[in-house]
C-alpha cells in the first residue's frame, strides 16, 4: 500500500505501547518516517487482542496500528539492550514513549539523560496527566480519560438515560494520538531552526478535555456564564439518522434555505411551513425537535434510494447511516481504493486502509505490513554495530 516520503529522513525510536503512541508513530510512519518499535520479549500487549488462535504472534489491532514500523526486542536491563537503545537515540531525530516517570527514571531514559546522548533530540513524552498537576504520574486509559473528561457525560445528555457512559471508541487514544502528531512536527521545526533539544509533553486528559471543550465549552465560556455547558446541536435528542422505508439516513440541511426547500420541493409539503411552528425561521430553529419528527413522517414513505437520489438534486447533503460492513461496498472509498487487499508474510490475507491524507505530487513509498515480534531486532543491531549473541 503507498505512503508518502515526506518524512523519509526522519528516525524515530519508539517505546509507546497499546493505542495512543502508536497511533501517532503509525501516522508518522504513513508519512515515510522510520519507525524503529523497541518491544519487550513478550510484546506490545496491544498484539494479543483479538488474536485469533491460528495468528502467530499479532492481533487484528496490531495489525491495523503498527504497520510501517520495524520491531526490535530489547532487553533494557541487560548490557546488549541499553547500549542498543542509547546507539538507537544516537542515530534518531525522536524518541517517544509513553512510560509513566518512574519508570522511565529507571531506565535512565529522562529527557536530561537522552539530551546527552543527543543534544538535538525531539523528546515525545505520551502522559496521562501533564507533569505540573496532581494528577501527575498516575496511570491513563481511554475510560479512565473519558469519564474524567465529561465525555461520559454527553450520550445521556441525549438520550435521557442519566447512565454515564463510554463513547464506543478509543477516541481519548486516537485523539491524543493525533496531538501527538503535530506535536512532534512542530518539535522537529524547532529543533531545525535551533540546533537544540525538544522537550514535548503529550498529555491525555488535557488533550481530550481541549477537543471536548472546542464548541462543548459553549454558553459557560463567559465570565458570568449566560448559559449552560454543551453545544446544543449536538446534544439535540433530534439530531439522529431518519428511518426511510427500507433503511436509515442521515440529513444535513443546516442552512434555513434548505430546510424550507426540504419541505416545499423534497416532501412536497409546503402546507407544513403554515404551521405556526415552522413559518419563520426563529420558529424553525426553536422547534427543531417538531419539524425533525414530521420530515420523519414523510421519510418512512420511500427507500432510502429514492430518498438519497430526490436530497441530491435539492442540493441538500445526506446520506446513508453506514454500519461497518457497508463501508467496503461505498462507491466513493472504492474508487480511491481506501481498502486495499494485502498479503501479510506470517498471517495470510487482511484488508488494509489507505492513508487518509495524500501529499500530491510527492514521491510515494510502500507500506510495509505489522512486523512480528522481534522482526528486525539482528537487522537493526547490525545497523548499530552490534551483535546479540
Amino acid at each position: 500500500m503507498p505512503g508518502t516520503s515526506v518524512l523519509s529522513d526522519i528516525r524515530i525510536a519508539d517505546m509507546t505501547t497499546v493505542i495512543f503512541g502508536p497511533y501517532c508513530t503509525q501516522t508518522l510512519a504513513d508519512m515515510g518516517a522510520e519507525v524503529v518499535k523497541v518491544e519487550p520479549a513478550t510484546g506490545d500487549d496491544f498484539r494479543n487482542v483479538g488474536k485469533p488462535a491460528n495468528n502467530k504472534n499479532m492481533g487484528p489491532c496490531h495489525m491495523t496500528i503498527n504497520r510501517g514500523k520495524r520491531s526490535v526486542v530489547w532487553d533494557m536491563k541487560s548490557d546488549i539492550g541499553k547500549e542498543a537503545i542509547r546507539r538507537l537515540i544516537e542515530r534518531s531525530d525522536v524518541f517517544i514513549h509513553n512510560i509513566r516517570p518512574d519508570a522511565v527514571a529507571r531506565l535512565g531514559l529522562t529527557f536530561e539523560e537522552v539530551k546527552a546522548i543527543k543534544p538535538d533530540i525531539v523528546y515525545v513524552h505520551c502522559l496521562g496527566f501533564g507533569s505540573e498537576g496532581p494528577y501527575a504520574g498516575r496511570p491513563a486509559y481511554d475510560d479512565l480519560i473519558q469519564g474524567l473528561s465529561a465525555a461520559t457525560s454527553l450520550l445521556p445528555k441525549v438520550d435521557g438515560n442519566p447512565r454515564p457512559r463510554f463513547i464506543p471508541t478509543a477516541f481519548a487514544d486516537k485523539v491524543s494520538g493525533l496531538h501527538a502528531v503535530y506535536a512532534t512536527l512542530a518539535a522537529l521545526r524547532q529543533r531545525d531552526r535551533t540546533g537544540e533539544a525538544v522537550h514535548v509533553e503529550v498529555p491525555m486528559f488535557e488533550c481530550i478535555t481541549h477537543f471536548l471543550l472546542e464548541e462543548h465549552f459553549y454558553e459557560a465560556v463567559f465570565d458570568p456564564p449566560v448559559g449552560p455547558f454543551c453545544y446544543q446541536r449536538q446534544v439535540d435528542p433530534c439530531r439522529q439518522p431518519l428511518q426511510t422505508k427500507d433503511g436509515w439516513i442521515v440529513i444535513a440541511p443546516y442552512v434555513d434555505a434548505r430546510w424550507v426547500k426540504l419541505f416545499e420541493e423534497v416532501l412536497s409539503a409546503p402546507e407544513e411551513l403554515k404551521d405556526e411552528r415552522l413559518a419563520d425561521r426563529r420558529g424553525r430553529y426553536y422547534n427543531m425537535d417538531y419539524m425533525m419528527e414530521r420530515v420523519q413522517h414523510y421519510f418512512l414513505a420511500q427507500t432510502t434510494e429514492h430518498w438519497l437520489n430526490v436530497l441530491a438534486e435539492a442540493d441538500i447533503p445526506a446520506g446513508p447511516a453506514n454500519d461497518f460492513p457497508d463501508l467496503q461496498k461505498d462507491p466513493h472509498l472504492k474508487a480511491v481504493n481506501f481498502f486495499q487487499h494485502r498479503e501479510h508474510p506470517t498471517e495470510g490475507g487482511y484488508w488494509e486502509t489507505q492513508p487518509p491524507v495524500q501529499f500530491v505530487g510527492q514521491p510515494r513509498r510502500e507500506i510495509t505490513p505489522a512486523p512480528s515480534i522481534g522482526e528486525h531486532t539482528d537487522e537493526v543491531l547490525a545497523e548499530l554495530g552490534l551483535k546479540d549473541d
